[in-house]
């Protein structure tokens, strides 16, 4: 994506000294141009429907609303607005989640340099993903875990295939024991194996992701 300067930004944050801080840097920044200040989610919300930014600078501990919700509303609703989250929160799960939520970056509040502040706006401003170099290696590694694991195919027993093809087919825990000569502990220790080798939540994700890996015939 090739950028337009000025890159018109939005600053959300519910520290007011924060918030001066940040202008006071950015305001001198020919390349932008701060187009709002906003205390809190909803009042970004409600300007959005009016003017929107190409980026977004937000906070995700905010009263109400946070910025995670507020984030995956805004990437629904405005897809054209690229998301630089500014936060203090170092969880790398809580990184990751934020960035398949659809934001387009990650930056410490403990980041000063104004040359910083301008590589990671203009970086998102361009679609690109910008991560914390404090953070970055130890994201994308673990981003990359994540992906293989994801990938990879879970090695399923025979008998665990056998009470998977049954699950699939909508029989019960009884049922399937009968069927298979064994007792309904057992049939349930299987399916809570399955819902752990396939790394989903319940019955339902259970079916879906063993028909997307072609685990039933």
């Amino acid at each position: 994506m090739s950028l337009v300067f000025p890159i018109r930004i939005v600053l959300t944050d519910d520290h007011p000294m924060l918030l001066e801080g940040l202008q006071k840097v950015l305001s001198p920044i020919s390349q932008i141009e701060i187009i709002g200040i906003y205390r809190n989610a909803t009042e970004l919300l409600n300007a959005l429907e009016h003017n929107t930014p190409d980026v977004l600078m937000l906070d995700i501990q905010m009263p109400g609303l946070t910025g995670l919700e507020a984030s995956r509303i805004i990437k629904e609703k405005f897809p054209h607005v690229q998301i630089l989250i500014f936060s203090g929160i170092e969880s790398h799960y809580y990184i990751i989640d934020l960035i398949q939520s659809g934001c387009n970056g990650y930056l410490m509040k403990s980041t000063t340099e104004q040359s910083e502040l301008l590589e990671a706006i203009t970086t998102v401003a361009r679609g690109d993903l910008y991560l914390d170099p404090s953070i970055k290696q130890e994201i994308l590694m673990e981003m990359l875990r994540s992906k293989r694991k994801k990938n990879a195919i879970p090695k399923l027993t025979e008998r665990e295939k056998e009470v998977l093809q049954l699950i699939v087919e909508e029989y019960s825990n009884q049922e399937i024991a009968e069927k298979l000569k064994i007792s309904s502990r057992t049939v349930e220790n299987h399916r809570y194996n399955l819902i752990q080798k396939l790394d989903v939540k319940n019955t339902v994700g259970l079916v879906k992701t063993a028909m997307q890996l072609g685990l039933i015939k």
